[in-house]
């Protein structure tokens, strides 16, 4: 039986997911302009730059000065992503982006390699030295995440019980430093899961750790991605990564036509036709949407924004009657 969320949280993450990976130059302005469009759509929490080295990801060149000239709007998360120290420090010394620490493992040893050069034994153990630096910093650790855990490319099906020992790594690493871990991301970085797999695995990740809050980090590469976001609702999951019109997709999976994350204008229709509360303006959302589409310079996956909203239709409807 179905226990739908009566709300979600959605993190928007297409500024820094999709420019990351566009082959662009996408000016640093314009960067600017969607992150700004996007604050004003009623999301409150907003992924803007990744600080990563530009030799690695060029899209990201710019981080710092993005950070610099976005406008920050009231009740709205600004957040960066980071992978080592001197990437958290860049993130600090903005002073203006929401500085929270996260664990993060991954299911596949494979793709730990190809994205972080690390064996699991190595990237288990660096997590160590990474909640350390947090704590040195006052930083909290409120969010864990596990990459691959539905399937990866280089590695194929990754086993439900692998999974949960995993997450089980992770949680004893949260009880030694008494971390106030308060949400456990599941990623399908290289989209392999189907609603058939999202339920089993959540559903095992919910018999294991019921106390557990889980967010769900979909890609649709497959086309996939809002039919595992709607199986994610069915099994009462209320938080989720999002990419606006679709941006973005993993530089790291070697796959010719991966996708981004799950479309945000996408997932928010959905949930409001489902009676599922985002607290999202859609038609201030499907603007942003096309924005992207304009800065970017070619066509984005995303559907709604092609499509439009049923709710603007039914009120042109009800006016014509």
């Amino acid at each position: 039986m179905s226990v739908y969320p009566k709300a979600v949280h959605i993190n928007e993450e297409g500024p820094r997911e999709g420019f990351q990976i566009e082959k662009g130059p996408i000016s640093t302005a314009r960067k600017i302009e969607l992150i700004d469009s996007l604050s004003k759509t009623g999301l409150k929490q907003i992924q803007t730059v990744s600080f990563m080295p530009a030799k690695n990801v060029p899209g990201m060149a710019d981080a710092d000065e993005v950070v610099k000239g976005f406008t920050r709007f009231p009740g709205v998360t600004y957040t960066g992503l980071w992978l080592n120290e001197k990437g958290l420090q860049r993130a600090i010394a903005t002073n203006k982006l929401d500085v929270k620490g996260m664990l993060s493992l991954c299911a596949s040893e494979k793709f730990l390699l190809r994205n972080q050069k690390r064996t699991l034994k190595e990237n288990l153990a660096a997590q160590h030295s990474i909640v350390k630096m947090y704590q040195e910093n006052n930083i909290p650790v409120v969010r864990a995440g596990l990459m691959a855990a539905f399937g990866c490319n280089f590695e194929g099906d990754i086993a439900i019980a692998h999974v949960l020992d995993t997450l089980q790594q992770m949680l004893d690493i949260g009880e030694q430093y008494r971390l106030d871990l308060q949400l456990i991301s599941l990623a399908d970085t290289m989209a392999w899961a189907t609603p058939l797999s999202i339920k089993r695995v959540v559903g095992a990740v919910r018999n294991k750790f019921p106390d557990l809050q889980i967010s769900l980090h979909l890609h649709d590469t497959r086309g996939m991605g809002i039919a595992n976001a709607c199986a994610g609702l069915e099994m009462g999951v209320a938080f989720y990564d999002a990419a606006v019109a679709g941006l973005g997709g993993c530089p790291f999976a070697a796959h010719s036509g991966a996708a981004g994350n799950v479309c945000t204008e996408d997932l928010v229709f959905m949930c409001h036709e489902m009676g599922i509360e985002t607290g999202i303006d859609l038609e201030a959302l499907i603007e942003s949407a096309r924005l992207a589409e304009d800065i970017v310079g070619h066509p984005l996956p995303g559907s709604v924004m092609q499509g439009g909203s049923l709710a603007k239709l039914r009120r042109k409807i009800a006016a014509a009657a």
